[in-house]
């Protein structure tokens, strides 16, 4: 047997199986940062609980990028941005190790002709191999759960399925303050991300004006139109919010905002005009980690959201 071919369908179906166990990003967001957080926008959110690795820096937003600190570690210990130019790793930690030291052996195996583990020989081994291969993604994927399980198992259940604040955020700048955010916001915060889930789904532009700022209406507008003029939807459906927690909250011009971390699962589903799946599943829900910031006038008033970013 010819060892070329061989290893060149086995690194092909390694490959494969690694990209089916990824996730397809067409949610509210795409996957992305994007929005304002008023004067913090260039600066990260204070890492939380719920993303204890805080945020990915800012990828689209109208506020202009004042002078920000070098990538490294800001006052409050998270991560900093070099003024949204350069982005840091947004990888987890965990996976980044484990998986990609399982991967980077098993194809190292391959193209040395040792197999996944150190022994595929003929045709039995090369069956051998492909099984293995299976075998180390869903163990990755199954101690990654695990792991997110009992990080966030002991959230507590107060404030709508949100974690106690505690002293969430940094030092107010002179021209902030620091707010209390109480049970009201956080539970007008969880049905927010369940009707902009919803208003998206059903491409409702007028609906999302009533939730988002102007800006964010704007990205979510440009999205549906890719979507279209690809001639595909996006559906989001059976969201269920998970946990979640304040990272900070503050006021400053006349404006107040919070930004919290929220964790929720749903079924991702993208299709083309006939109904045919193109990304996603309509039976295996994914959960999703984002940090969200709401924005309303300090006199009063409902908040809207102002900013959706990705975890690290």
């Amino acid at each position: 047997m010819k060892t070329r071919p061989v290893l060149t369908t086995a690194v092909v179906l390694a490959l494969s199986l690694a990209s089916f166990a990824g996730i397809a990003d067409a949610r509210p967001g795409n996957g992305g940062s994007m929005g304002s957080r008023g004067s913090r926008t260039w600066s990260a959110p204070a890492p939380t609980r719920t993303s204890p690795y805080g945020a990915a820096p800012m990828e689209r937003s109208i506020a202009p990028q004042q002078q920000a600190p070098a990538y490294g570690r800001n006052t409050y210990g998270a991560p900093a941005y070099n003024n949204g130019m350069m982005r840091p790793p947004s990888r987890h930690p965990f996976l980044t190790g484990f998986a990609g030291g399982l991967l980077g052996a098993g194809l190292f195996g391959l193209m040395s002709g040792h197999g996944l583990l150190g022994g595929a020989h003929g045709f039995f081994g090369f069956i051998g191999l492909l099984i293995q291969i299976a075998l180390g993604i869903f163990l990755v994927r199954w101690l990654f759960g695990l792991f997110m399980r009992r990080q966030g198992g002991n959230a507590s259940a107060g404030n709508g399925g949100f974690a106690p604040a505690g002293n969430a955020g940094r030092s107010p700048a002179n021209n902030q303050r620091t707010i209390q955010i109480g049970p009201q916001d956080y539970q007008a915060f969880q049905q927010l991300l369940l009707n902009v889930q919803a208003a998206w789904s059903q491409q409702n532009i007028p609906a999302l004006q009533g939730m988002a700022t102007p800006e964010m209406v704007s990205y979510f507008n440009q999205e549906l139109a890719g979507l279209a003029s690809r001639g595909e939807r996006n559906v989001v459906s059976d969201v269920r919010f998970l946990q979640g927690d304040l990272s900070e909250a503050w006021s400053e011009n006349g404006y107040d905002y919070a930004t919290v971390a929220l964790r929720y699962s749903l079924i991702d589903l993208t299709t083309d005009m006939m109904g045919r799946v193109v990304s996603g599943s309509s039976a295996d829900p994914v959960t999703v980690t984002e940090l969200w910031t709401f924005v309303r006038p300090s006199a009063g008033g409902g908040w809207l959201l102002s900013a959706i970013q990705q975890t690290r």
